[in-house]
């Protein structure tokens, strides 16, 4: 397997192709990357950014530079020994345009006739044979009509059966004889019989267990990896497949054993089966405990009960993690899930069973089981629905048979919807609701784990290092909530939150929401992403307040609440007296974030695991939660500034501009790709001295990390004193600086008197 030391994320649409992607190729090999990482290139719904809406798997998006650009890309990154790494979209395809998706087109012309009918999971019991497409604002809409042997409503188009309006009847009959019944919108959400990718109704489901389909979905992919143009692939949401172990082998044998990841979400402590047919996950896990280990335990009191403080809070005190996570999900199993629980009650054979099973759901502790892998998951959510609604005991003793019976359709339908129950429960909603340190409720994060110490980070990495080797580790994605540096800079919020809490309570005052919490995030959002424009502000305030749901909402919006949100924002840039407030308190904690922004990425790109630099954040990145995330890139600039860097003269200042991260960045990624052998095992290093609590360093085989951790606390206890770290060495270069340490102890005050960060190599090694 021809196994990456690194990737570097690039968002493929028509804006930035493939044919922009091979002109970058030079760029990431100078900086140091292995690996080319594209996002979704297949045919997908026409006008996406993003490409997780395929519509046609025979042919790589035109839009994205076809096929041809493809093998451009792959010549030009292979010509410079970069790998290339393809994200692929197995659970679902695009039907928003059903013209676009011959597949669905078929279906709906055809209905279980279609050829294609088996490739959705569509319940043709429950729709009486038809599919039911959730378009209509009215049911008797005036408005769907025939026009060009074809019925349209509005700017939709849907196909005829053959020969159904050839008597010319009116459209109510012709539409009638359709394998298709056109319902309301709102009706997806309680009565639709075709599996949707979480509730997004233009996504559809597709069976990828089944061989034919697997075969027919895949062919495409399987050529790029035979005729050498792809090396890898990313494998994007694995829990929606009914058997995730068995697409995984069949990947395999198809690919030849070519290197996979998988998009998959643990719960803290929670393992990837060992058996899977992967090298590991995308690195949401690596992502958390690096945030983590950065954050001062001390800020938890006083960021916690800030939070739900507020005349007008929406945030209830009594109510734990585990209780808000539970009514939230809860929440979304009746509400716009409720379709696939009534799936879940048909398939189960178990009338009346919608409330237990919508009860252990919302109970259940992780994204999905694996039957016979993670049972013990399934049986804790029944003991916790029993306990939390006694009513249900009977209906949950006689579901857990068949639930645990891997043979039964609806335990495997149950796996499958755990995790969309999960997604829209938790960082859908909950994250938007529990506000008092917003790096914490990041992907792949349980908020109510507040921080881990040094030890906890080791022995989490250590285990990374054993088990999973080649998993990915990343620390921005195009699904984080917050880029990296945002949640550095909101780390130290939890060093100075008497400081934040003054702050924060004087915003509040001056530009009243009426929902506390809601305040608490879009002020961090606004200091963590500061200076943002205005209008990206506004984007992320709609999405934050909608998601969570209590003011407002996507169903119910709310013009009264939304106007004060949106003049929340509009006064961080027009009243005087809070742009001072904002830009004072920026000013006091920006230093410290780029600290901890240096150390966070040091720390990702040097731990166990394969780094993954998503694009553009080798320089300061402040972006907020998609599309924020996916903005353009501005690699004109970076060009420059890493061939500055490259012609050498003297280091660069910690300071707006971001060239230090930029240092850091190539420095490690050069040091990962071209000295591998400085990275093949992991052991801590203890560090000594009045302020070793403010260091992170770990000896990967050769190659040495140090980094500093609660920068704020550090300076006031008067810097690092006499710490110190003992290496195996006795001289060691700086691959940052360039500077020579000797001895087997290493003062702290001359090492990182440039950087917060250091990369040691022994001396006698070349870098």
């Amino acid at each position: 397997m021809h196994v990456p030391r690194s990737t570097y994320r690039l968002q493929i649409n028509r804006a930035f192709d493939l044919t922009a992607a091979a002109q970058m190729a030079d760029y990431v090999a100078a900086l140091g990357a292995d690996w080319l990482y594209l996002s979704p290139l297949l045919q997908a719904e026409r006008g996406s950014e993003h490409g997780y809406d395929v519509t046609d798997h025979r042919w790589v998006d035109a839009d994205r530079g076809g096929a041809e650009g493809l093998e451009v890309a792959a010549r030009v990154a292979h010509g410079m020994d970069l790998g290339v790494l393809v994200d692929i979209v197995p659970n679902h395809m695009g039907i928003a345009t059903p013209s676009q998706n011959e597949w669905w087109w078929d279906v709906l012309t055809n209905g279980r006739r279609s050829p294609h009918a088996q490739a959705f999971d569509i319940d043709w019991q429950f729709g009486g044979g038809k599919v039911r497409v959730p378009v209509l604002g009215d049911e008797t809409d005036p408005e769907v009509r025939l026009e060009d042997g074809e019925l349209r409503y509005h700017d939709h188009r849907f196909p005829l059966d053959p020969g159904s309006a050839d008597d010319g009847s009116d459209v109510s009959t012709v539409l009638g004889r359709q394998h298709y019944e056109l319902v309301n919108w709102r009706r997806a959400d309680f009565d639709l019989n075709y599996r949707r990718f979480f509730a997004v109704n233009t996504l559809a489901g597709i069976r990828t267990e089944l061989p034919e389909v697997f075969d027919r979905s895949h062919a495409e992919i399987v050529r790029w990896v035979a005729d050498g143009l792809v090396d890898g692939l990313r494998v994007d949401h694995p829990d929606g497949l009914a058997d995730p172990a068995g697409y995984l082998d069949a990947l395999a044998a198809a690919t030849d054993g070519a290197y996979v990841v998988v998009e998959k979400i643990l719960a803290v402590d929670e393992q990837l089966p060992m058996a899977w047919a992967t090298s590991g996950t995308t690195g949401y896990e690596a992502m958390a405990d690096i945030d983590r280990v950065l954050i001062d335990p001390a800020g938890q009191p006083v960021l916690t009960e800030l939070d739900f403080r507020g005349s007008e809070s929406t945030s209830d005190p009594s109510m734990t993690w585990t209780m808000l996570i539970h009514e939230t999900k809860r929440a979304v199993a009746d509400g716009i899930l409720r379709s696939e629980v009534l799936r879940l009650e048909r398939d189960l054979k178990v009338p009346g069973a919608a409330d237990a099973i919508a009860e252990l759901l919302a109970c259940f502790p992780v994204y999905r089981s694996y039957l016979p892998h993670g049972i013990e998951h399934l049986h804790a959510a029944a003991g916790a629905a029993k306990a939390h609604r006694p009513d249900l005991a009977a209906r949950v003793d006689v579901l857990v048979p068949l639930l645990t019976d891997p043979a039964n359709a609806g335990a495997i339908r149950f796996q499958q919807t755990s995790g969309m129950v999960m997604a829209k429960g938790v960082e859908d909603c909950a994250f938007y609701r529990r506000n008092r340190l917003g790096s914490l409720t990041e992907v792949g994060g349980d908020p109510s784990q507040f921080s881990i110490n040094v030890d906890r980070f080791h022995d989490r990495q250590h285990r990374r290092q054993t088990d999973r080797p080649h998993s990915l580790t990343s620390l921005t994605t195009h699904d984080t909530k917050r880029s990296e540096d945002v949640r550095a800079r909101l780390d130290v919020l939890a060093e100075v939150p008497d400081g934040w809490s003054s702050t924060l309570l004087q915003l509040r005052d001056a530009t009243p929401l009426g929902d506390a919490s809601m305040e608490n995030l879009l002020w961090q959002a606004i200091i963590g992403s500061w200076p943002a424009s205005r209008e990206r502000l506004h984007a992320y305030a709609a999405k934050a307040a909608r998601e969570a749901g209590l003011s407002t909402s996507w169903g119910d919006p709310s013009t009264l609440f939304e106007q004060r949100m949106h003049a929340l924002i509009d006064a961080a840039f027009d009243d005087q007296r809070i742009a001072r407030i904002v830009e004072q308190f920026v000013d006091r904690i920006r230093d410290a974030g780029w600290s901890n922004s240096l150390s966070a990425k040091l720390l990702q790109l040097t731990m166990p695991g394969v780094p993954d630099v998503y694009q553009g954040t080798e320089l300061w990145d402040m972006s907020l939660v998609d599309p924020d995330n996916r903005r353009p890139v501005d690699y004109a600039l970076r060009r420059r500034m890493l061939a500055a860097l490259e012609e050498g003269g003297a280091l660069p200042d910690i300071d707006e501009s971001g060239a230090a991260k930029l240092l850091v960045t190539t420095r490690a990624l050069h040091l990962r790709r071209d000295r591998p052998d400085l990275f093949t095992s992991y052991r801590p290093i203890a560090a000594h001295g009045s302020a070793a609590g403010h260091l992170v360093a770990f000896d990967r085989g050769g190659a040495v990390t140090v980094a500093t951790r609660l920068p704020i606390g550090l300076a006031r206890a008067g810097g690092w004193g006499d710490t110190s770290v003992g290496l195996s060495q006795r001289c060691y270069v700086d691959a940052l600086t360039g500077a020579s340490f000797g001895g087997e102890q290493v003062r702290m005050d001359a090492l990182l008197a440039q950087y917060p960060v250091a990369l040691l190599v022994p001396s006698r090694i070349e870098t």
